[in-house]
């Protein structure tokens, strides 16, 4: 092969390269895969093994009540969140924007995580509004509470491609009050919160949305369980 023809090769493997890592270009890892630095959590439950955060309960330390490992070091307003999760057992979350209510509680928006299709992947408020959006809508909140609610696609559908005990990837984006989650590339639903609270109110009102706050991960109240977090990236956007 001549030496045009070298090049020609190797700059055709290099383009697509270069154009994958510029797809990926401000994210930063917020997990380093060896320890807890600069996450916090009641360590009876949460550690770190073989790569992953890992929170689990058992039959002889349960947990009274949701309890959560936090990220201290930043907060999340304008962001893409990427990581990959796996789960036994029981139900899990996300928090992001999140209030940190002190010893290990939080309260606001959680991505769901669980091992049931159809579920996994849809909106909660933990501590607030209860549920907001389920798999397959596209919700909008207004000032005064009421919702309008349309149907994108059906919950089934959607998940199908979801993998129970083993990892699934999932892709939660929040710009202004408009949030979205993707589960292994598809979209699960479609939120728009106009019931927001002032970003200065001294007593943070739980019963309302916020535009700037805390991530965590969740373990459950319940019987015994694990969850498992890993690859946790953030894309701070402007």
């Amino acid at each position: 092969m001549g030496k045009w023809m070298c090049g020609i090769v190797a700059l055709a493997l290099i383009v697509p390269a270069a154009a994958a890592l510029a797809g990926e270009a401000g994210f930063v890892e917020i997990f380093n895969g060896k320890d807890l630095t600069g996450w916090d959590g009641n360590p009876n439950f949460w550690s770190v093994k073989d790569g992953a955060i890992h929170g689990e309960t058992t039959k002889e330390k349960p947990t009274r009540g949701n309890t959560f490992c936090i990220w201290r070091a930043g907060k999340l307003k304008d962001f893409i969140l990427e990581l990959d999760f796996r789960i036994h057992n029981g139900n899990s979350g996300i928090q992001y924007r999140s209030l940190d209510l002190g010893n290990w509680v939080v309260s606001g928006y959680q991505a769901e995580v669980c091992n049931q299709k159809g579920k996994v992947g849809f909106l909660y408020h933990e501590k607030g509004r209860g549920y907001l959006c389920r798999v397959g809508q596209k919700v909008v909140i207004e000032k005064d509470g009421k919702r309008k609610v349309e149907k994108f696609g059906d919950p089934m559908e959607l998940t199908k491609t979801y993998k129970p005990g083993d990892w699934n990837h999932y892709r939660i984006e929040g710009r202004g009050n408009h949030l979205v989650h993707y589960l292994n590339g598809v979209k699960t639903i479609d939120f728009t919160d106009n019931q927001l609270d002032a970003p200065d109110n001294p007593k943070p009102d739980r019963r309302k949305g916020r535009l700037e706050g805390i991530l965590a991960l969740q373990i459950h109240a319940g019987p015994p369980m694990w969850v498992e977090f890993k690859n946790i990236r953030v894309k701070h956007l402007k």
